[in-house]
């Protein structure tokens, strides 16, 4: 068979083919070799594609026997056979062919027989088995799951499903959604949502949540998956592997119980008491609400191990631990400060709004939880057949009465234990600002409220960087009393005072003004910088504030849009619906707003996505040394992501070395400050600062 109309019509010879088959036709049937055989195996004749497979040309063929290539017995199978053989080539070699079985209508006697190479197929099938064989031996279901708009197909799934989850292959195969069913209810609208976003983007993802056994027990697991093309027909496909994690979840578990707690007593330890102090005064501020700090030292704990052994020692830590807590609220926090002392905290104490006269309910409270601590002890604890009678002294030191900080109240209140050690053994004492405490604090009342009539204030300004370039991107006004008695008075020092005096709006309104005649100043020199102040919650909530501050802009000639206003995160989840109204007035006037000391307050995410908030501070706590900490690294990446996923600028605060710096310019922070670039300086070494910035980029 040449080709065109010479076709398989030629052989007149036998004139079996004539009126049969078209000419030409066995050459269009099919891309594949294609041979025309007789009943007694006999090639009649082949297409042009015989030679690419075989290596024989038609005319080496025709008239031989299809033993030549494969066996015989091909040509007696029925028509519509298939069968997977190896094909002899002209070079001696073997390929894998598989031959189908064709007849032509009108005569039983002749076989169309077309080999189909299937080498890559049999490569593909040996892959699959080898593939499952490794799949199937590792503990963790391994999975292929496709899908179209919104159905969707599970391709494959390894059999360690039944072992993991206790449901069968077919569970799933039959249901192709059922895993979402089993996905624990609290994680599974995660679950939903991040394969939704895969499906979307093509990403690879792994996450770790909790899935329920058949039986129902809850199990941990680590899905990880990429996003495939199915080449077979084009289909979108997950291909996962999905791990058991539980022991690994229940172990870190452990690690961060221990980490937190008292090994003896399973009470917090100091570290976590200190935490949740930090957090109940945070509240306490927004809500004008009390802090008490309860600090118990036993007063006789040596005779028990001096009489009684170390192991008796240890029966009554872990029998008073336990009867502290009994003299709580369950939203109190009892912990084991170390060896025979232990702290109570008590959060979200009631303030009085009373008279002078009238008790304070912070105060009332407390003093009723030492009074209960003091029954508690008069029953004897039984340690191994001996009745002890244990006695504690306590110190009670309460926010914001004694102090303003975690810190100073736990020492106001180790302060007042040992007090009550001296006086009363076995009782309390309430710390008390007395003598020349009162004397100081009333002297620094005087004097602040001299500086506001007088106006003994100075602006010292702090560069913001942008950590790629060095460039100097804003600068952060912060203001310093020029006492004229003490030198320069940080604001730390008398901030605090002034809020609670109520000089905080004059000292504020100051501020602002200063810091549109310097800008203004800059401006003229040809120096353009942003520039950025802070709003105390007073000026925040003060009544027509965007106009105040936009009268003294217009007066100074200074455009809003060169202005960053902020404002605190406790100050602004304090009211969080009137902070988000106020801010959005600023920003309409061309504002930036930055939030500072992000990750100090209680932050709803929701409600901070719906700030319009240009800049996120994260405060220096979380940076200091956080090339160091793990825990800090994991929290500031977060920050930095968090800050970014909502369209605001990332500024970390206190940097102040290189390995610091390094971290937050690996992590994608774009703006920082600290003392690593510069300390507050007055306004007249700006412009020098700000020309060596530029030569000198901090890198």
């Amino acid at each position: 068979m040449s080709s065109g109309a010479e076709g398989v019509g030629s052989f007149d010879d036998d004139g079996e083919l004539a009126g049969l088959i078209e000419a030409g036709a066995l050459l269009d049937a099919t891309p594949e070799c294609l041979l025309v055989v007789r009943a007694d195996g006999s090639i009649l004749d082949a297409n042009d594609q015989v030679e690419e497979l075989t290596g024989f040309a038609r005319g080496e063929l025709v008239g031989r026997s299809i033993e030549l290539l494969v066996a015989s017995d091909v040509v007696a199978l029925p028509a519509g056979s298939r069968v997977e053989t190896v094909c002899l080539r002209a070079g001696g070699d073997g390929i894998a062919v598989e031959v189908r079985v064709g007849a032509i209508d009108g005569d039983a006697r002749l076989r169309v027989l077309t080999l189909r190479d299937t080498t890559e197929l049999r490569a593909g099938r040996d892959a699959e088995v080898k593939f499952r064989a490794l799949v199937e031996q590792i503990s963790a279901i391994t999975y292929t799951w496709a899908w179209d708009a919104d159905r969707y197909f599970v391709r494959y799934v390894s059999p360690q499903l039944e072992e993991i989850l206790g449901y069968a292959v077919a569970d799933w195969i039959a249901d192709p959604t059922a895993w979402y069913g089993w996905v624990h209810p609290e994680d599974r609208a995660g679950v939903i949502d991040e394969n939704k976003r895969c499906e979307r983007t093509g990403e690879p993802h792994s996450m770790v949540y909790r899935m329920l056994r058949k039986d129902g027990s809850v199990i941990w697991v680590e899905d990880s998956w990429v996003v495939v093309d199915d080449e077979r027909d084009g289909r979108r496909v997950f291909q996962g592997v999905v791990f058991d994690v539980t022991a690994r979840k229940e172990a870190e578990a452990e690690i961060a119980f221990r980490a937190n707690h008292d090994k003896l007593t399973n009470l917090p330890n100091r570290h976590l008491f200190e935490e949740m102090l930090e957090k109940a005064i945070a509240r306490a501020r927004r809500h004008d609400h009390g802090v008490g700090v309860l600090y118990l030292d036993l007063d006789n704990f040596k005779l028990v191990n001096d009489s009684l052994g170390h192991h008796a020692g240890d029966e009554l830590l872990v029998e008073l631990g336990e009867r502290l807590r009994t003299c709580t609220r369950d939203t109190d926090l009892v912990a084991r400060q170390g060896g025979d002392e232990f702290l109570l905290l008590l959060a979200d104490l009631e303030r009085g709004t009373g008279g002078p006269d009238a008790p304070d309910p912070s105060m009332v409270v407390t003093e009723s939880v030492a009074s209960r601590i003091h029954d508690a002890l008069a029953e004897p604890f039984d340690l191994n057949g001996t009745q002890f009678y244990a006695t504690g002294s306590i110190g009670v030191s309460l926010f914001p009465q004694d102090a303003q900080d975690a810190e100073s109240l736990l020492r106001n209140a180790d302060a007042a234990m040992y007090q009550s050690k001296k006086q009363e053994p076995g009782g309390y004492v309430v710390f008390a600002t007395e003598g020349d405490d009162a004397l100081k604090k009333l002297s620094l009342t005087t004097r602040l409220r001299e500086a506001v009539h007088q106006e003994h204030w100075v602006l010292h300004w702090q560069p913001i960087y942008d950590i790629e370039t060095g460039d100097v991107e804003s600068l952060e006004a912060l203001v310093r009393w020029l006492d004229p008695n003490g030198g320069l008075v940080p604001p730390g020092e008398f901030i605090p005072l002034a809020e609670e005096l109520g000089l905080i709006e004059a000292i504020g309104d100051w501020v602002i003004a200063e810091v549109v005649r310097q800008q203004a100043d800059w401006a003229a020199s040809g120096l353009d910088l942003r520039v950025g102040f802070n709003l105390s919650p007073r000026q925040l909530w003060s009544a027509h504030l965007a106009e105040k501050i936009l009268a003294k802009l217009r007066a100074g000639g200074v455009d809003p849009g060169s202005v960053v206003v902020e404002i605190t995160e406790s100050t602004a989840m304090a009211d969080p619906d009137r902070t988000q109204k106020i801010l959005s007035e600023l920003h309409a006037w061309g504002f930036s707003l930055a939030l500072d000391d992000f990750g100090t307050g209680y932050s709803s995410l929701a409600r901070l996505k719906h700030m319009p908030v240009d800049v996120l501070k994260i405060d220096r706590a979380f940076i200091r040394d956080v090339h160091l900490d793990a825990g800090l690294a994991s929290m500031v990446r977060a920050m930095i992501q968090l800050a970014q996923g909502l369209e605001m600028v990332p500024l970390a605060e206190g940097v102040e070395t290189q390995q610091e710096l390094e971290f937050l310019r690996g992590n994608g922070c774009r703006l920082a400050q600290g003392f690593l670039f510069s300390r507050p300086v007055p306004a007249d070494q700006i412009p020098a600062l700000v020309t060596r910035t530029f030569e000198r980029a901090p890198h």
